[in-house]
């Protein structure tokens, strides 16, 4: 079986491309044309949201740099012990919604030190994949299409983020333990 997945894994994108392109020869699309011209809009929206972009990974990294994560944990501290929420698990799931490079990283760091199996690398995994980088998202997305007023996206994108939270450590030590 793991045969047969890793040699799909290896063909499916190949594949992918050769279907895509046999299928728009066989509607007469001008294959080459077309995807030079979808380059040009791609390149053209990542110009417009570079300066959105920049200023999501400056703020990130002065959040993380400045010492108010480390501030903020101590402050929260006593909060987290009295509902057993794992310390350690906190930085991922405040920097989650801001960043996903960042958030794997910390999510990386804690399996490393931990192990996958144990409780604390099995929540930052579950974590990792039940929320989102709510943040990055609205910068990116809605900087690209021009949309200025995302206060109910991101409502409902935080909110999410901590249901995902909640229901990650829920699931992690109702399973696992």
């Amino acid at each position: 079986m793991y045969q047969l997945v890793s040699l799909l894994s290896l063909w499916a994108i190949p594949v992918m491309i050769a279907f895509v392109l046999l299928y728009g020869w066989s509607k007469r699309v001008p294959v080459y044309e077309t995807f030079v011209e979808g380059a040009k809009g791609g390149l053209t929206t990542t110009i417009r949201i570079l300066p959105h972009l920049i200023a999501m990974m400056v703020a990130v990294t002065m959040f993380r740099e400045s010492g108010a994560l480390e501030l903020l944990l101590r402050a929260i501290r006593p909060a987290l012990d009295a509902i057993h929420f794992p310390e350690e698990i906190v930085p991922l799931a405040l920097l989650r919604p801001m960043t996903g490079t960042g958030s794997l990283a910390i999510a990386t760091d804690l399996i490393a030190q931990y192990g996958p199996d144990s409780f604390l690398g099995r929540l930052a995994a579950t974590m990792q994949g039940s929320t989102d980088t709510t943040l990055y998202v609205l910068t990116v997305y809605f900087g690209a299409v021009g949309i200025r007023n995302s206060a109910y996206a991101l409502k409902v994108g935080l909110w999410s983020d901590l249901a995902g939270v909640i229901f990650s450590l829920i699931i992690v030590s109702y399973v696992f333990s």
